[in-house]
């Protein structure tokens, strides 16, 4: 598929490293420097300056600049797009439509781990472009279509913003296990490999039966699941996904 990506931020970069596999892309951006970057890194890109306007006309759009910049891009995009994916957080499909000219319209949400083509993302809009947009998603990770638009909302706070949320896990492991007397890079090892093998087990179990099965009575698990609990650390990632969520509703 010839996908067209406007935008040349982290995530957008994120995606078109794991897209590119699948996809003829073309990359625009407002920023010379960035743009130039991105051809060096992915040679099979092509790239295109935004300076007055971009005709659109007939092209699948993947919009991925920053939620604010909404309004000054669109103004420069003219024509009617065959399909708008906009992975701007918190930007309804309403607001896109007032916006930019396109005969489909959805929002999706991927995670920087798209660059590696494992980002979880989630997709909701319009049926018609339904499976279309599945593909594009697929290309850089796992993808699930939602069933309303309220959802990709609460989506965004984990699978958008749950990477921040688990790095903070894992700056904290290792830095527990270097307060104890394992050496940094001893500790950050273990860490990765913890999360590349948990990732494993998720696909296989609830993560209630995973706890159960790793927490004998007595141990040194139940030891420090205990001390979590006390530490609140249950009810500080609810909240987290619950003040993600506030702020992607607007």
């Amino acid at each position: 598929m010839k996908l067209t990506i406007i935008g040349t931020g982290k995530m957008a970069e994120a995606i078109i490293t794991g897209a590119v596999v699948y996809h003829d892309i073309e990359v625009v951006g407002r920023d010379t420097k960035k743009l130039q970057s991105l051809q060096a890194k992915i040679p099979k890109i092509k790239t295109t300056f935004l300076a007055g306007s971009f005709d659109m006309s007939g092209k699948n759009i993947l919009f991925c600049v920053k939620p604010y910049a909404l309004e000054p891009v669109s103004k420069k995009l003219v024509g009617k797009a065959n399909a708008l994916l906009s992975v701007l957080a918190g930007t309804t499909l309403e607001s896109l439509k007032e916006h930019i000219e396109a005969i489909s319209y959805v929002r999706s949400m991927p995670n920087l781990a798209a660059s590696y083509q494992k980002s979880m993302t989630t997709v909701f809009g319009d049926e018609a472009f339904k499976q279309e947009a599945i593909e594009i998603c697929e290309s850089f990770g796992k993808a699930l279509w939602l069933s309303s638009e309220k959802e990709i909302d609460i989506a965004t706070a984990v699978a958008g913003s749950g990477p921040a949320f688990l790095a903070l896990v894992a700056e904290a492991l290792g830095d527990g296990a270097v307060k104890e007397g394992l050496k940094r890079e001893d500790a950050t090892t273990l860490v990765r490999g913890l999360f590349e093998g948990f990732s494993s087990l998720l696909d296989e179990k609830h993560p209630a039966i995973l706890k159960d099965e790793v927490m004998s009575p007595g141990g040194t698990t139940a030891a420090g699941y205990a001390a979590l609990e006390e530490g609140k650390v249950r009810d500080g990632m609810i909240k987290a996904i619950g003040k993600a969520y506030e702020k992607a509703r607007g």
